[in-house]
């Protein structure tokens, strides 16, 4: 073995490279090394990349595309919308016989597809009545004469198209891209003279942002005041009475979230158990029984119980960590027991604090169930909006660009909390 040691040491060039056992470049071979560790590494961790691709990242993509995506009106109408660039609403004429021609065009070829009434469909969001009005045309638009002009035969099908506003809203919203639904998002509209706020009795989801933003943080605080005590006591008590105080925390993960909800509904209307229980040892009467469902109260007595768990779970896996020998240092130098709690043990809570509260919160302006069975008119979130959106009036835009807009307000959230807080000191365990 030696021999064959010294030959093949032998055989390698003398030129002050080191080089592996192989005669490679000793840094080579490691950059392949490391290139191969790399490369399982990545192996190992591709299905969960896969997953969160296709389940997180291309929606929240998808959601973005669509809050300004807008290209079935010029799919839709294309001559119409070509012609109709050269027409200038502020004339206070309405386009000439070209514009109509080419809509009777577009929309025969429209109306063989069956895509008229989409267009409509579109442009209704931006005007009521543009659903009907295309939807009606796409019925006479047949009937029309081959030859022309076409300008009277539309006037006769509808008066609509008289209208200066109605030919200004096809060309307002032709564009591939638009912001229609950004301002629509934020009670405003595109119109002639520019970007305008609606009228005040139109405005609804500045109202639902706010609301949602400031019952959110009441929820945060109620879960904060109430799983504060019960994380404190259940890292104080023996291992044993902990484990099944633990399991009436737990117990609201294993129960329906609709059963909770309906449970709160049962418990706090007027005939309910907690106003009967308030009537009978005399603290209200019977004629002035508490509202307590159908609003934001109910909203938030409900949410505070369904998220006071991820409250006290972080808190409580963070005061576990704590040694009670600072509290008794503390008390030891003649600190009272509230100086030992406020300033030796509530400032090692704070990353306790910090990652429930970002988790009650966030999951908080998410909500759409609860508040949609106990808030009634005045207890809805932003949710309820954009759920309304996506599976009852189809305005998929719109309900995108509200999302994204939550989405947008959440970073800014957590923007400033890492600025004043500081992400680093929020743990979770």
């Amino acid at each position: 073995m030696s021999t064959v040691s010294e030959t093949s040491h032998s055989a390698l060039p003398d030129d002050g490279v080191v080089r592996a056992a192989d005669g490679t470049p000793l840094k080579k071979s490691l950059a392949r090394a490391l290139r191969r560790e790399k490369l399982r590494s990545f192996m190992l961790i591709a299905p969960l990349l896969a997953f969160i691709i296709i389940a997180f990242v291309a929606p929240i993509a998808d959601m973005l595309f669509r809050s300004v995506e807008n290209s079935i009106v010029r799919d839709t109408l294309p001559e119409t919308v070509e012609t109709l660039a050269d027409w200038d609403p502020q004339s206070g004429e309405l386009p000439d016989e070209r514009v109509f021609a080419a809509l009777y065009r577009d929309l025969q070829i429209a109306v063989e597809q069956r895509i008229h009434t989409r267009v409509g469909s579109r442009l209704n969001y931006q005007q009521p009545g543009m659903s009907g009005l295309f939807r009606g045309t796409g019925r006479d638009v047949r009937r029309m004469d081959e030859a022309g002009p076409f300008k009277p035969q539309f006037l006769e099908t509808d008066e609509d198209w008289a209208e200066i506003e109605t030919w200004a809203v096809i060309k307002r919203y032709s564009p591939t891209y638009t912001p229609g639904y950004f301002l629509n998002a934020v009670d405003a509209e595109l119109t002639a003279e520019g970007v305008e706020l609606k009228p005040q009795n139109e405005r609804i989801y500045i109202t639902l942002f706010n609301r949602t933003m400031v019952m959110s943080l009441i929820i945060t605080f109620s879960c904060l005041l109430l799983g504060y005590p019960i994380a404190y006591l259940l890292a104080h008590l023996p291992m044993r009475s902990a484990n099944v105080l633990m399991i009436l925390v737990l117990l609201p993960f294993w129960t329906s979230l609709l059963v909770r909800t309906s449970a709160w509904k049962v418990l706090l209307q007027q005939q309910g158990v907690i106003n009967d229980f308030l009537v009978w040892i005399n603290l209200i009467d019977d004629a002035g029984r508490l509202v307590m469902i159908n609003n934001q109260t109910g909203t938030i007595i409900a949410m505070t119980h369904i998220l006071l768990p991820f409250m006290i779970l972080p808190l409580y896996s963070v005061m576990q960590t704590i040694s009670p020998s600072y509290v008794r240092a503390a008390k030891s130098l003649g600190a009272t027991d509230w100086t030992a709690f406020w300033r030796v043990y509530f400032p090692q809570t704070v990353p306790g604090i910090g990652a429930g509260a970002i988790l009650v919160f966030i999951l908080s302006i998410g909500y759409y169930i609860t508040p949609e069975l106990v808030g009634g008119t005045s207890g809805v979130f932003i949710s309820n909006r954009i759920a309304y959106h996506i599976s009852t009036s189809l305005n998929w835009g719109l309900a995108a660009a509200l999302g994204t807009i939550l989405l947008g307000l959440v970073v800014v959230l957590f923007w400033v909390y890492d600025r004043i807080v500081g992400i680093d000191n929020v743990k979770l365990g």
